[in-house]
């Protein structure tokens, strides 16, 4: 597959958007035009410095209100063609879009604009370029891929084609089929785009809301099957207008433009329904099957070691052994393993150098370790190695949220073998029980809020993680965006959330942490009430919830009093759904603001969003005081 974008899809200047489209492994790059005027350098140099790094121009665009202009408005349109066929000469590219007219002054008719774009096509051909038609969805005349597609057809001039875009086709809800019907030949370029379902006027929606192919609502990959249905063996190349990744990381968000394209495309490859070429690769591995965390890792130093275990052996957890040549604590209870991570050099020493006491590194139960491996990779994931010593287990890793990692464990590894061999191991230290913790119900993970697609596509991409549709929730300082992912079984659960507002606790934990990380996980019980006394008996400070929330629980579910007045001894908080009942109960923020929340569940499917705002009031109440307010 050939793959491109467009400048305007990225944020910084023009030298740095080809150095970070470089970098992802594009192969060609769509100038835009306001890109190339806001440049202090000519077209030939800019031409220069695209091919210097290694990609070409493959389209110039756009080009806008050329056709069905009367007179001397026409005139004067041919003659703005014929300069940007002499900068498109300078800068080396030989298509320019030609996008269908919004002028007022426009004459609708298929013929008319036909006849403008075959004395157009003439012009284009003595200029050695050509031109491609696209239909705007919002077109004054023309706003649908088959009226501009029968434009080109009576136009019969083979410096004349079609340029076809996701957004615009989708997002007026035309059948994606009729592109089957065009031939190959005739489709210059196949932008695409993705967006969310949302209720706004086409303009609005398309200037500031386009996402990457997968990061959306729209039926993006039927899209690309029809296109391929085509034979069409050109470039697909990303044209996203969205003010998130105008803010965002330049080189990240190419990457995730390009990973957005192989992740569409290995869809269509598994499903069969692309064209494969005689060079191409076979589909990557299918997506990473998962079965729950495997292991928390923090990093620490000797003082804030101690902190971490004192509080996990206040919460049921037991000293399960010491790392043979390491200074690596190992924590159990039940099927849990948490890994206090001291040591004075590697990964975690620097990831507690920048961050402080915090969770470097999950382990997830994979199927299979090494396809999980090679997809990741395939999806332009960053791999991590670090030197084992002898007779250790090594296990594959990937870079995750804020450079943290994410070790890639093979089931049959993850509750004995892999600690066994590395681990000089207490007796009998898989029998603890504890304050009755099974498993780590989920993992949130605070990003900054302009990365929160980037982190969404990331795990969609990879794992067999779904998103769920996402919320937001009222923080004392502002909305919190929140995006649940989760497998089939609900055994890993990821929850990704940001905020635009620097008052909430989610922007001053990432202001505080400097940079993204993981800000809570919470444990699931069997049984809440149990843990909870358990925890209190053990001197564990639990979040202090208000009377008020217990009284108007009363009024909205019929709780048996004894167990109503037990949530309120233990700040435990409550939600029910059609599938059945949800128990939470938070520990207070630790110095940095990472916390842990214990659940129960008798069902239920959600994650207590109904009770987010009351936690996050709350939690603000007692933020620590090195987190500032404001």
């Amino acid at each position: 597959m050939k793959t491109s974008i467009a400048t305007v899809s990225i944020s910084g200047d023009l030298s740095e958007k080809l150095s970070a489209i470089a970098a992802a492994g594009f192969g060609a790059v769509e100038i835009f035009e306001n890109d190339f005027l806001a440049s202090d350098r000519s077209a030939r140099d800019v031409g220069r410095m695209v091919r210097d790094a290694g990609l070409e121009i493959c389209l110039f665009q756009p080009f806008r209100d050329f056709e069905g202009l009367p007179e001397p408005q026409r005139g004067r349109a041919f003659e703005r063609a014929r300069r940007k066929f002499d900068t498109m000469n300078e800068l080396g590219t030989d298509l320019i879009l030609v996008c269908s007219s919004v002028s007022p002054l426009a004459l609708g008719g298929v013929d008319r604009a036909a006849e403008d774009l075959a004395a157009l096509g003439e012009l284009a051909r003595k200029a050695g370029v050509r031109v491609g038609y696209e239909a705007l969805a919002w077109g004054r005349y023309v706003n649908d891929h088959r009226d501009a597609w029968e434009i080109v057809r009576r136009a019969d001039h083979p410096h004349v084609g079609l340029v076809l875009d996701s957004f615009h086709s989708l997002s007026r809800g035309i059948d994606p089929r009729s592109i089957r019907s065009i031939p190959k030949d005739k489709i210059f370029i196949v932008q695409m785009a993705d967006a969310p379902k949302l209720d706004l006027d086409l303009l609005s929606w398309s200037r500031h809301y386009r996402n990457m192919p997968g990061q959306g609502d729209l039926p993006v990959a039927e899209f690309m099957a029809a296109v391929e249905a085509t034979g069409y063996d050109g470039y697909y190349s990303l044209e996203i207008f969205n003010d998130q990744f105008r803010a965002g990381s330049t080189r990240q968000t190419a990457v995730d433009g390009r990973r957005s394209l192989i992740y569409t495309m290995d869809r269509l490859k598994a499903e069969g329904r692309a064209v494969k070429g005689p060079s191409e690769p076979s589909p990557l591995p299918a997506p990473a099957r998962t079965s729950g965390v495997s292991f928390v890792e923090f990093a620490a130093d000797a003082a804030s070691g101690r902190a971490v275990a004192a509080l996990l052996a206040s919460i049921g957890f037991r000293r399960a052994g010491h790392h043979r040549s390491k200074d690596v604590e190992l924590y159990a209870q039940g099927d849990l393993r948490v890994v206090i991570n001291m040591e004075p050099e590697g990964f975690a020493h620097s990831s507690y150098v920048v961050h402080g006491t915090n969770v470097c590194a999950l382990g997830l139960r994979m199927a299979d370790a090494d396809e999980a491996l090679a997809r990741a990779e395939g999806l332009l994931a960053t791999p991590f190695r670090q030197p084992a010593g002898p007779g250790e287990r090594e296990f594959a890793a990937i870079r995750g949220v804020g450079g943290s990692l994410l070790y890639l464990v093979p089931e049959r590894d993850a509750a004995g073998p892999q600690w066994e061999a590395d681990f000089d191991l207490a007796p009998g230290w898989q029998k603890e029980p504890g304050a009755g913790l099974l498993a780590v119900d989920h993992v949130a993970q605070t990003v900054r809020f302009e990365d929160i697609l980037s982190w969404t596509l990331f795990y969609r991409s990879i794992f067999d993680l779904t998103p769920l549709p996402a919320a937001e929730v009222p923080d004392p300082g502002g909305l919190v965006r929140s995006q649940v992912l989760e497998n089939a079984d609900s055994s890993l659960r990821i929850v990704l959330n940001g905020s635009q507002s620097p008052r909430t606790l989610s922007a001053r934990f990432v202001s505080q942490f400097v940079g993204p990380g993981v800000q809570h996980i919470a444990f699931r019980s069997e049984d809440v009430f149990a843990t909870a006394e358990t925890l209190l008996a053990n001197g564990v400070t639990l979040l202090p919830i208000p009377q008020n929330y217990y009284d108007d629980l009363e009024t909205r579910f019929d709780i048996a009093p004894e167990t109503l007045e037990g949530m309120r001894r233990t700040g435990i908080l409550y939600d029910r759904d059609e599938a059945g009942e949800y128990f939470q109960i938070y520990l207070k923020a630790l110095d940095g603001g990472f916390f842990i929340e214990i659940v129960e569940r008798r069902g239920y499917k959600g994650l207590g969003a109904a009770n987010a705002a009351i936690r996050l009031a709350t939690q603000t109440r007692q933020a620590p005081a090195d987190i500032p307010l404001y």
